[in-house]
């Protein structure tokens, strides 16, 4: 099958499995009828081919890095197609492409939707709707250690001690990130429980929270936040889907760590309290501050959830927040800090270096022994002219659907940046329902483009375009 690694995708279609038979157990407990026979069929779908795609793999067989970032783009087409049987199958009458679009929008945790009123959808729906933002953030993760030999080799090192990735330390990192990632959902489920908010509400933001998605179990976020103390505390949750997934077990296993381990995760903490100061200083003079607050977590996360207040003069600045992104190894979107930082701290060595020829520019990250080299230098390079190609053409794309220039430029960069559309943004109104298909078939295509990582949109196009 053109060389993809189907049995990797086995896992998640028996993931799936798993969900799909925890929304019968919950529906039949709660009497939950409505939706009920939809999740058989994901069930019975995603379980044969779990078994066909697990069976039939041959895994003597070395794949190319060609062919697992094939692997990872067709999991992102094959997974949300049974992930989207409950919404079609449902009550509510769907198209096809609405179903999809759903699922799309839940897997790549951009948090898109189609539905207009949240309220009028049967709650198995919804915890069915945060699952599949839970599944894609995992697939997210687990994607990123598959496609491991395609990163700068500073990045390995903040993960392990190890230059290059076998099948064993493959899974040794995968299993970690299970347990990270199912223990910091508990964690954070058992905070929002403590903060007086509904269990049910409190499961499905810890499922939004820590893939980073977007979905919400009511139609407004002040439905669940009511008081200051809730959206503080809140605020500071949304910080897990920003950092490193290894960032808490780097904490616990500090004296077997260097400062590698740390490095990403310390320039981020600096980048949070710099960003955080300034809308102190700055931006807490109409004492919204707590709701700010909450905007720039949400924002520099990737989640985008507001509390939809009027801030027109910070939307902006909210969206420059949302493309810088968070960490490598997190859930989040974005370019990431450091990337931006180390091409930024370069190019000002190269200018003093014609300016001041005698003396010597070392780049050398902060907080830790690694300096980059040229290559990496110039994969973050092309990684922003990627980003601002591919921002450019889904602006006209989204333009050439009626949809204004300014409009189309915001949900671009929400699009490709993998964060929904909210009051912070200006776009807390948008209907996606109502959309054309030629429109909801760009922003899906974006959707997981924004996802499987810019750099790997280059190396799709190399192995077409320029043969060996």
């Amino acid at each position: 099958m053109f060389g993809l690694k189907i049995k990797y995708l086995s896992f998640f279609f028996g993931l799936i499995a798993v969900f799909s038979f925890l929304n019968v157990i919950y529906s039949y407990y709660f009497n939950l009828y409505l939706n009920l026979n939809t999740y058989y069929v994901s069930l019975f779908t995603s379980t044969v081919i779990a078994f066909l795609f697990y069976k039939f793999d041959d895994p003597k067989i070395k794949s190319t890095i060609f062919e697992k970032i094939l692997t990872v783009f067709f999991g992102y087409l094959t997974l949300p197609f049974i992930l989207a049987l409950p919404f079609y199958f449902s009550i509510y009458n769907l198209t096809f492409l609405n179903a999809f679009f759903e699922a799309i929008s839940g897997f790549t945790s951009t948090g898109f939707t189609i539905f207009e009123n949240i309220k009028l959808i049967d709650q198995s729906l919804i915890l069915w709707r945060s699952s599949i933002q839970w599944i894609g953030g995992l697939y997210f993760l687990f994607s990123i250690i598959y496609l491991i030999d395609i990163y700068d080799e500073s990045f390995k090192k903040s993960l392990t001690n190890y230059l290059s990735f076998n099948s064993s330390e493959i899974l040794k990192q995968s299993t970690k990130i299970f347990f990270l990632y199912s223990g910091l959902t508990f964690l954070i489920f058992v905070i929002l429980n403590l903060l007086s908010i509904r269990s049910f509400n409190s499961l499905n933001l810890a499922f939004t929270i820590i893939s980073s998605g977007g979905f919400l179990p009511t139609n407004e976020l002040s439905n669940i936040l009511r008081n200051n103390t809730q959206i503080i505390i809140f605020s500071f949750l949304l910080l897990f889907s920003y950092f490193s997934i290894f960032f808490s077990y780097n904490i616990i296993s500090i004296k077997k760590k260097s400062i590698n381990f740390f490095y990403e995760d310390l320039h981020l903490i600096f980048y949070y309290l710099v960003v955080l100061s300034i809308f102190f200083l700055f931006f807490s003079f109409n004492k919204d501050f707590s709701k700010n607050f909450l905007s720039l977590s949400s924002s520099m996360s990737n989640i985008g959830f507001s509390l939809n207040h009027n801030q027109t003069n910070l939307n902006f600045v909210y969206l420059l927040l949302v493309i810088v992104g968070g960490s490598f190894f997190s859930t989040s979107s974005g370019l990431r800090f450091i990337k931006i930082y180390s091409l930024f701290k370069y190019s000002i060595n190269q200018i003093l270096s014609f300016s001041r020829p005698k003396n010597i520019f070392m780049n050398k990250l902060l907080f830790t022994q690694i300096n980059f080299d040229f290559n990496e230098i110039n994969k973050y390079f092309l990684t922003i002219i990627i980003f601002i190609l591919s921002l450019l053409i889904l602006t006209i794309l989204l333009s050439l659907s009626q949809i204004d220039f300014e409009t189309a430029f915001k949900l671009s960069i929400l699009t490709i940046m993998n964060t929904v559309n909210s009051s912070s943004y200006g776009l807390s109104d948008f209907a996606f329902y109502d959309l054309a298909y030629f429109t909801k078939y760009c922003l899906i295509l974006f959707m997981i483009i924004g996802r499987i990582e810019l750099l790997t949109i280059l190396i799709i196009v190399k192995k077409f375009l320029f043969k060996d």
